[in-house]
């Protein structure tokens, strides 16, 4: 089989991926893109990743998020937009896509078909239910106003308060306008809601979001479902004045009530003071002509009441003449009593007579005697019972008998000892055996055994074993234990012992007591 070369160029996976990457850049330089928005990915990192479509393509684009950050609509799905951008490719994946600079919705017909959409999805929620609308105070302390503080709608809402009915404004700072704007209004919304009453910075008594009129691309903050249900669930009743009168936002839906503008939301919110100066001296000066009149009018009245009434001495004619009647029956009727009573006294004297309380006292005599007896004979009869009990238990309880009780005691006694006795020698000697045993094994293990071989342990001066040579430095004070005794040593480099060896002969080192090998190993 024979190895045939081709003429064809050989490119790298690098090469070629990088090599279509500028000719799509060079092809594709900057290009506009209209489609449909479809699968929107948004990673930690910031950027925007997203599916540009239509009937029977695809093409994945990515927003860097330097760019994401300054788009005026946020990317949605189903929203039909013209991307502007270059088309690249991603070697990483081989796969091709669009670098988006910028990013605009395809006509205001887009954003209409978006803004119905998210109109009915909030009002299926019950967001724009009039039954969660709550009613404006007639008359607030403290108004928190949502806006710009550099426009000219919080210097017109100012004004006109100032002329109506001068109060404390709190102005909430906020964009009105950009990618920020939804999502800062919805802060200032639910930061004035979790003022504390009392506290350091009043809590408002009705918040006013306002902004002046503008495109729907403009006002398309006030449209974003953050700030929907910021106000939806408001606990402050709130006033939404956004645009112009033919202007309307998802807000105003919300809302507890529509301002045609910021300047008509001013006075909405306050009524004029003169207006209300002026009722009140009206309603004092009726209040008290309307008095005057009532008194006047029960002053007429009390007095034909009295013109009616009879004269004292007639209505207490009739009582008078029944506490006489009264007053001559009480003789008789006590008289009457009086007999009444001493005929019932009569009546129980004759049933107490002397020899009725005589037989009476005789019976109950009778019947504490036979009590009496009936206790005695009782009594007897127990006693003679508990000495018969007693006279049987003594019979059993004679000498002999307890002397029998007595050996038979100490012979179980004996018997127990003995028992005892041989279960205590029984595992003391258990005991001495097993302890023997490990004494035996405790001697095997024990690195002393080793040194009775000719081994030896080698320790430094603070008595740790010496694992290797170069642990120990020259001139260290060391002490070698051997099986029979320890000995004391120092320890000398190598270059020192060669040293020594030119200058004088090596002299024969001293043998142990034991006459045991001079050369000894280390058990560590």
């Amino acid at each position: 089989m024979t190895d045939t070369k081709s003429n064809v160029a050989e490119f790298s996976v690098s090469e070629i991926s990088f090599s279509i990457k500028r000719a799509m850049e060079d092809t594709f330089g900057y290009v506009r893109v209209r489609g449909e928005l479809g699968r929107i990915s948004r990673p930690g990192s910031g950027h925007i990743y997203l599916d540009l479509k239509d009937e029977r393509a695809v093409l994945s684009g990515v927003i860097w998020r330097g760019v994401a950050s300054k788009l005026k609509i946020q990317p949605e799905q189903g929203l039909e937009v013209i991307a502007t951008g270059k088309i690249t490719t991603f070697p990483g994946q081989s796969k091709y896509q669009m670098v988006i600079d910028s990013l605009e919705p395809a006509g205001a017909g887009a954003l209409m078909a978006l803004l119905e959409e998210r109109k009915k999805k909030l009002a299926a929620e019950g967001l724009f239910s009039e039954e969660r609308k709550q009613r404006l105070p007639h008359l607030p302390r403290v108004i928190g106003v949502v806006t710009s503080p550099t426009g000219a709608v919080i210097r017109d809402i100012l004004h006109r308060i100032s002329d109506r009915f001068p109060l404390h404004v709190l102005v909430w700072p906020v964009r009105v306008q950009g990618e920020t704007s939804g999502a800062e209004v919805a802060n200032g919304i639910r930061g004035f809601n979790s003022l504390q009453a009392g506290g350091p910075i009043p809590r408002p008594d009705l918040i006013v979001v306002a902004r002046g009129g503008g495109s729907i691309e403009d006002l398309w903050g006030f449209n974003e479902e953050a700030v929907v249900r910021a106000a939806a669930a408001s606990e402050i009743p709130l006033i939404s004045a956004v645009g112009h009168e033919t202007d309307w936002t998802l807000i105003d839906l919300a809302a507890d009530l529509r301002a045609p503008t910021p300047t008509g939301a001013a006075e909405i919110a306050v009524p004029v003071k003169a207006e209300l100066l002026a009722l009140v001296d009206d309603l004092s000066r009726r209040l008290y002509s309307g008095l005057n009149r009532s008194i006047a009018n029960r002053r007429t009245e009390l007095r034909a009441a009295g013109a009616a009434l009879p004269a004292p001495r007639d209505l207490l004619a009739l009582p008078r003449q029944r506490f006489d009647t009264a007053a001559g029956s009480l003789e008789r009727a006590l008289i009457v009593n009086t007999r009444s009573h001493r005929s019932g006294f009569d009546g129980v004297s004759a049933r107490l007579s002397p020899l009725l309380l005589t037989r009476g006292l005789s019976h109950a005599h009778d019947r504490l005697t036979a009590l009496v007896d009936r206790q005695s004979r009782a009594l007897q009869v127990t006693v003679q019972s508990k000495r018969q009990t007693y006279s049987a238990v003594a019979s059993r309880l004679t000498p002999d008998r307890l002397r029998q009780q007595s050996a038979l005691g100490l012979e179980r006694l004996k018997t127990l000892s003995e028992r005892m006795d041989r279960a205590y020698g029984n595992r003391l000697a258990q005991d001495k055996a097993r302890l023997d045993g490990l004494d035996k094994l405790l001697n095997s293990l024990s690195y002393k055994e080793v040194l009775s071989r000719g081994y030896a342990v080698v320790r430094d001066k603070s008595g740790t074993p010496v694992r290797s040579a170069t642990d120990v430095p020259a001139g260290e004070k060391l002490v070698i234990e051997l099986s029979d005794g320890l000995i004391d040593a120092m320890a000398v480099s190598a270059n020192s012992a060669s040293k020594t060896e030119k200058k004088a002969p090596k002299k024969p080192a001293a043998k142990p007591k034991n006459n045991k090998p001079e050369t000894q190993g280390n058990l560590f």
